[in-house]
């Protein structure tokens, strides 16, 4: 399993640019994402962007990485996971008999 840590594109150039998280800031590869305008979030893995984020879902990835570390740390971590906690699990579709 791998995990994606979402970031922010601080300078981008046409094959690297420099991305933020929590104030630290790493060189990317945008070879599978092209150029990107400072802002962008970007899905990274291993110092490569797989995928552009829009803002929400960065959040939420974030959000959930945040999570984790407070749920091992036995701290409250509930409110981190808004978006699961206040909805019912569905099926995938291939899963449903209706």
């Amino acid at each position: 399993m791998c995990i994606g840590i979402p970031m922010r594109v601080v300078t981008g150039g046409e094959f690297v640019a420099q991305c933020e998280r929590h104030g630290t800031i790493s060189p990317i590869s945008l070879m599978l994402v092209g150029p990107q305008d400072p802002g962008t979030y970007l899905l990274t893995h291993l110092g490569t962007a797989m995928r552009v984020l829009d803002p929400e879902e960065a959040q939420a990835i974030d959000n959930a990485l945040t999570g984790l570390a407070e749920a091992v740390e036995g701290r409250d971590f509930e409110m981190l996971f808004a978006d699961l906690v206040s909805r019912e699990p569905e099926l995938p579709a291939h899963l449903r008999t209706e």
